[in-house]
């Protein structure tokens, strides 16, 4: 038997993207790009977890990850773990007691989008300017489409919370990982869903101001193909913390996954463990 050939090890991060036909990944590990990944789908790989983690923002050794990769004072401690990060029309920077006001003025009190994507069917989401494509990669898009063009992020969340009463903001990860989703007409989704949250738009504008919501109605629908040679019927998902070595014929990646012919891996909630890669 041939001896596996180590391709990295390191702090495990998201994988990077490119938007390609189809879209390309690279095996990320301490911030640094280190294995591309679009070359290796047929082969069979092993992603072993050596046992410890570090925490991905102060490197802190952790028993446990919080929030995909922080110890547990930064967890506390930092803006970027609130839980305005997760439901931002929760946002209390305006009241003044952001962890880090710095943090809030360069990530938060900036120009958001508000999309519609099809995951494993329409979805509402939102999304620095500046993430755009790559979050709708991460979450495994097939269609994406720009929707509202808004000023803060707190602000995007009211926005969210007005459309998601019509459409969900949940991507149903199985699905998703089964195949692609059928194709549907994002520009008349919007065009509905902006009748309906009409005057819910109005009024965010009355109070913040006529440029704080803006809709973009001259957005096309970006289309995203991915690496992948065959879908699972059945979706059987790896926990590094009670299985540490996952090993399988890598058939396809979708989102943060990595699909094996032995079951998936969501990469991104595995932040800050060290792992090593190997081909077999």
């Amino acid at each position: 038997m041939s001896t596996p050939a180590e391709l990295a090890r390191g702090g495990l991060r998201k994988m990077r993207t490119a938007l390609e036909a189809p879209v390309s990944y690279r095996f990320t590990l301490d911030d640094e790009a280190r294995v591309d990944l679009n070359p290796l789908l047929g082969q069979s790989l092993a992603l072993r977890y050596l046992g410890e983690i570090h925490c991905v923002h102060c490197g802190r050794v952790s028993s446990k990850s919080f929030n995909q990769g922080y110890c547990y004072p930064c967890f506390r401690r930092l803006a970027q773990c609130d839980s305005c990060i997760v439901s931002p029309e929760k946002c209390h920077y305006h009241l003044g007691p952001c962890r880090e006001p710095e943090w809030g003025e360069s990530h938060c009190m900036i120009e958001h989008i508000v999309y519609l994507a099809n995951t494993s069917g329409v979805k509402v989401g939102i999304t620095r300017h500046s993430q755009v494509p790559t979050r709708w990669m991460d979450q495994g898009a097939t269609q994406a489409l720009p929707v509202l063009r808004v000023q803060t992020r707190y602000q995007s969340g009211l926005v969210e919370t007005l459309l998601k009463a019509h459409v969900t903001d949940r991507t149903q990860w199985q699905a998703m990982l089964k195949g692609p989703s059928d194709p549907v007409d994002l520009p008349a989704w919007r065009d509905r869903l902006l009748g309906e949250c009409g005057d819910g738009i109005d009024t965010l504008q009355r109070e913040h101001g006529l440029q704080a919501v803006q809709p973009i109605t001259d957005g096309e629908v970006v289309s995203i193909d991915y690496p992948v040679l065959e879908y699972p019927t059945k979706v059987k998902s790896f926990n590094l913390d009670r299985q540490p070595l996952v090993e399988g014929t890598l058939l396809g990646i979708k989102g943060q996954y990595l699909i094996f012919d032995t079951g998936v891996i969501n990469l991104r909630k595995y932040g800050g463990y060290q792992v090593a890669l190997s081909q077999l």
